[in-house]
This record gives C-alpha cells, structure tokens and sequence, in this order.
C-alpha cells in the first residue's frame, strides 16, 4: 500500500510561455542554483532546493532557446531568437555583455574554466567567445552541417559536443584544429546532449531513444527504447544508477540506467516536456514543459503522502533540508526585480 505514495513536485510559476531549456549550477558556497529559459524572452534564476524564484534576466527582445551558469553561478548566459547571446551578473542581474549573431542562437555553454563562452545555431557556426576579452571577435567553427541545437564542452575544455536540429548525430570537434574528430551516429536527430558530472558519460536523446555514450572512447554503452518520443534526458549524477527522460507524453520517467527498467512514472505537467535535468546531488530532478511551468521532483521513494501535497506556486513546499537564510541571500540582494506584466512577445522562429 505505502508503495504508492503519489509524488508531488514543487511547482515554480512565473514564465509565462513555453519553457525550453532548464541548467543546475554545480554546488557553489552558497547553495546551488537553476536557471531556465522560455519562450516569453525571460530568463528566470531560482534556488535549486527549493525552487524560490531569485530574479529574472530583463534584455533578450525574442525567445531565449538556451541558458547556463558558469562554474561557480556568478555569471549566467542566454541565447536569443533576437540574434544575440547575453552575459548577466548572477548576483545583480545586469547584462555584462552582448554578442550578436547572425541569425537565431540556440545553444550555449560557459567552459569549465569560465573563460570562454561557446555559442551555437540557425548559422550552422560554433562560435568561441573570449570572455577576458569580451570586445575581440569570437573564433569561429563553421562546418557544422547543419543549425546547432546543443553544444557541450568536455576532456577539460579540449573537446566541444554539437548537434543539429535538422541532421543526425553528434559531433565532437577538437578545440585547436577546429576539426571533427568523432561523430556518435543516431538515426534521429538529438535534441538533449549532457555530459556526465564525472565526464564518463554522454547522454543523448533522439526520436524515442536515451543513448549512453563513452565520452572518453565514444563507444555506444547503453541505448533504450522509451515509451514514446522523448526530447531530453538527464543521467544521476552522483551514483550514475538512474536516469530521467521526458518527451510528448507529458510525463518524466525514471529509469534504471544498469537495465532501463522503468522505475517511477511522474505526472503533472499539462503540455510536452521540454526538458530535464537532475540536481548536482542527484536528490532532486527538474522538469521544464510547453505548459510554461517548472516542476522540481524528489529523487527515489515519494516524500510526500496523498495529504501531504505542496502549494502549488511551489514556493512554500516541505523539503528535506532547511534552506539557511543567508544561502541566498548574496543572490537575492541586489537583483533587480522582474516587472510582474510581462511585455512584448517578440515572434520567434519556429521551432525547428
């Protein structure tokens, strides 16, 4: 009987369309920290734990496809349908910087030294950013065969990940000769790339597929068949025993990564599930939805009983652990805070 206690996620309201990408900042002095992007051009921080909103970044005139945090959550990045990547200060909100592209930016990922800043999209380029030297004008890399929807670094900054939204695949690109150096074959297109916490793994999904690379030798260690088309999934990150997916069918699986036994079946959302992403302890997990709602679940057995169900704005939920006042405080001090009537809704370009 108590083995069905019903899972009930914090709820974090607050876009108010579609979200698409969801980052967890690794764990910092002060806690760790979520970033998320969305169609309404807003992108929000939260505090990982719990979910409370901290600030939203104000500047992008178009969707944001993308979003990340550097190492230690002092800087966030975006990338635009307004042709632009931004750089924010994660403690007070301002845009740093502004790189402007050509067309739409899709992806982008801070280097794992924080120096740099890797972008990709519609234009089919890799483009490298100098971030001590903001004002020089990015390397580019630009035989992608076709428009990027994620990029990675990986090997210590040696070694960027790419795939397509119109192409097969994942390409590994060597950072000094601005070659391919491997391509890992999917028969669909890969909307989700993540590297493994420990670097020993990529995690893929194309189609209907979770796929489980080498990220060292780049042999195919795992592929399973999911119940339907999935467009993003996340590998546990501490023990590497598990692994989230979700796609069309609105619900976030979890899975055995040993065997792909499904082992828990989430269900909440009301549109496609756009993206997930485990917490850097691997005790929670994120889900981001067509439904404009992120939803932040416990990992392993239910916390919750049937009576014992979180608001639903998510902000004043039970948890585990107690939150320290001071763990955000840094963060919360000083951003500048969203206007609440959210403005213009820039027309996007499809999404491809």
């Amino acid at each position: 009987m108590d083995k069905k206690k019903v899972a009930v996620p914090l709820v974090c309201h607050g876009h108010s369309r579609p979200v698409v990408d969801l980052f967890y900042s690794p764990i910092t002095p002060d806690g760790f920290f979520l970033i998320s992007a969305s169609k309404d051009s807003s992108p929000m921080l939260r505090n990982g734990e719990t979910g409370d909103w901290i600030g939203t970044f104000e500047g992008h005139k178009g969707a944001v496809w993308s979003c990340c945090l550097d190492t230690n959550a002092l800087r966030a990045a975006s990338g635009s349908a307004d042709f632009t990547a931004k750089i924010w200060d994660a403690l007070t909100g301002d845009e740093l910087h502004s790189f402007e592209h050509k067309h739409i930016v899709r992806a982008c990922a801070f280097s794992e030294d924080t120096h740099l800043l890797l972008t990709g999209g519609i234009e089919k380029i890799l483009r490298i950013f100098d971030l001590n030297r903001p004002d020089a004008p990015p390397r580019e890399v630009d035989n992608s065969p076709g428009s990027i929807r994620t990029v990675a670094w990986l090997h210590s900054d040696q070694t960027i990940l790419s795939s397509c939204t119109d192409t097969g695949g994942v390409r590994l690109w060597d950072v000094r000769s601005g070659k391919i150096v491997h391509t890992l074959e999917t028969k669909s297109y890969v909307t989700s790339a993540e590297v493994s916490q420990d670097g020993r793994y990529i995690t893929t999904a194309d189609g209907s597929t979770v796929k489980f690379w080498d990220a060292n030798h780049f042999g195919l260690v795992k592929s399973y068949n999911m119940p339907c088309t999935v467009e993003s999934a996340s590998l546990e990150p501490k023990l590497g025993n598990k692994f989230i997916a979700g796609g069309e069918d609105m619900w976030i699986r979890l899975f055995d990564f040993h065997t792909g036994e499904e082992i828990g079946c989430n269900k909440g959302h009301h549109g496609p599930v756009h993206c997930v992403r485990f917490s850097p302890g691997g005790e929670s997990y994120a889900s981001g939805s067509e439904d404009g709602t992120i939803r932040i679940w416990q990992t392993g057995p239910a916390t919750h009983d049937e009576n014992e169900i979180s608001p639903a704005n998510g902000l004043t939920g039970k948890v585990k652990v107690k939150v320290m006042a001071d763990e955000v405080s840094r963060k919360i001090e000083g951003f500048h805070i969203a206007k609440e009537g959210k403005t213009e809704e820039e027309e996007e370009a499809t999404d491809a």
